[in-house]
């Protein structure tokens, strides 16, 4: 069995920067072992498979350890790859069934545009060590969502600084931590990390999922509808966010770096 397979890095517009994904297009469902093996050979924070169905396509998300409910950047990655491998005509919108529900794409000129559940925090205690392990002296703000805790530093140059301690975070019940800070320039409005040691990911370099809460987050605060937002891990990348009810539209680039098949 040969199975295509691309790499592309979304919420970038360059090669080799924003967060890489790994897509498999298949013709049918697969064996979750299979998918499994392949997310830990591919060793990216995630890999998609997708295959035809109910006018659109099935959607799935693994890590090199588990299966995630919902991931943006390779979602963004799956629709690049659809519209420019031919699989999709360039107009017709994306659609993808997940464990998150249906999920919608399509293409706003150069940019490529995700519609994704909100997924607002609720201000919540902090986990002894939690702050700790991040290493910031105080936060003004800690929630968590169904999936993460999020944390509000204080300034930008503490999120761009922190080296966290990945064992510790493992010890949190949660996929992972967002801290975050408004920015001192006008170029973006909010900048984020992301840690996801329990999804197998020490540092996710930009995170889609993530700005579903980051997005009605920082709306409240700024009073705004439309932020631009920018993930400022090591590769590093720009997402446009737009808050819509209980959506959040999530605006990036994606370029394809690899195509390729899988012959196990």
């Amino acid at each position: 069995m040969e199975v295509p397979i691309y790499q592309v890095d979304a919420f970038t517009e360059e090669p080799f920067a924003g967060n890489p994904a790994a897509v498999c297009i298949l013709e049918g469902p697969a064996d979750e072992g299979w998918m499994q093996n392949v997310g830990r050979e591919m060793n990216l924070s995630e890999t998609a498979f997708l295959y035809r169905q109910d006018n659109g396509f099935n959607l799935r998300w693994f890590t090199p350890t588990v299966e995630v409910e919902l991931c943006g950047h390779a979602t963004l990655a799956s629709a690049h790859v659809l519209w420019t491998e031919g699989y999709l005509p360039p107009a017709e919108e994306g659609r993808f069934h997940t464990k998150s529900g249906l999920l919608t794409a399509e293409r706003k000129n150069d940019w490529l545009e995700l519609d994704f559940p909100a997924t607002a925090p609720k201000e919540a205690e902090t986990p002894p060590g939690l702050l700790e392990a991040l290493g910031v002296a105080e936060a003004g703000y800690v929630g968590k969502t169904r999936f993460d805790y999020l944390v509000e530093a204080a300034r930008e140059e503490v999120v761009r600084s922190i080296e966290p301690d990945i064992g510790r975070l493992r010890e949190l019940d949660v996929r992972g931590v967002m801290v975050t800070a408004r920015t001192a320039s006008g170029e973006h409005d909010f900048v984020s990390r992301f840690f996801a040691p329990g999804a197998g990911i020490d540092e996710d370099p930009v995170t889609g999922s993530a700005h579903c809460a980051l997005g009605p987050y920082w709306g409240a605060k700024l009073g705004r509808e439309e932020m631009v937002a920018y993930q400022a891990s090591p590769r590093g990348g720009v997402v446009r966010v737009t808050l819509a009810g209980d959506r959040v539209k999530l605006g990036g680039k994606a370029v394809t770096v690899l195509r390729g098949k899988l012959a196990a």
